[in-house]
């Protein structure tokens, strides 16, 4: 089964970047087009926040017929891994459950390499297993 067609596009543009510094600046670009929603847009609450994100990120899950809609708050300004994963994955809304649910969760280490912390890693790893959890 194939993961949702904007997602892999994304996947796709990043594999171009082989030059570290290069992929950095690709994956602060895509983390530019997070856009926070305000607390009256999506509430936060425990059962929507992230275990182990360092970033305080909650997602939440609107289904929409055979399909999902992804919203994600990420809370730390600073959270620039969290946010560009938000994007990655927010483009997997609307595919159909059983495409989202083809996400792999290496995606983390095929986005942002092996350089990420353990915290980093377990929070936006936690982040996949949660859109793959609501969509099933």
């Amino acid at each position: 089964m194939p993961i949702p067609a904007k997602l892999q596009d994304h996947l796709d543009d990043l594999a171009f970047f082989t030059d570290r510094q290069d992929r950095i600046e690709a994956l602060i670009a895509l983390a530019d087009e997070y856009r926070h929603p305000s607390v009256e847009q999506m509430v936060r609450s425990e059962e929507k926040k992230v275990p182990g994100c360092e970033s305080e990120v909650y997602i939440e899950a609107v289904p929409v017929g055979s399909s999902v809609e992804f919203h994600f708050a990420v809370d730390n300004p600073q959270g620039i891994s969290a946010m560009a994963m938000a994007v990655l994955l927010q483009s997997a809304s609307g595919a159909p459950k059983a495409e989202i649910g083809a996400i792999d969760e290496g995606i983390v280490f095929q986005v942002f390499g092996n350089e990420l912390s353990m915290g980093k890693n377990l929070g936006l790893t936690n982040m996949v297993r949660i859109v793959k959890r609501l969509a099933a």
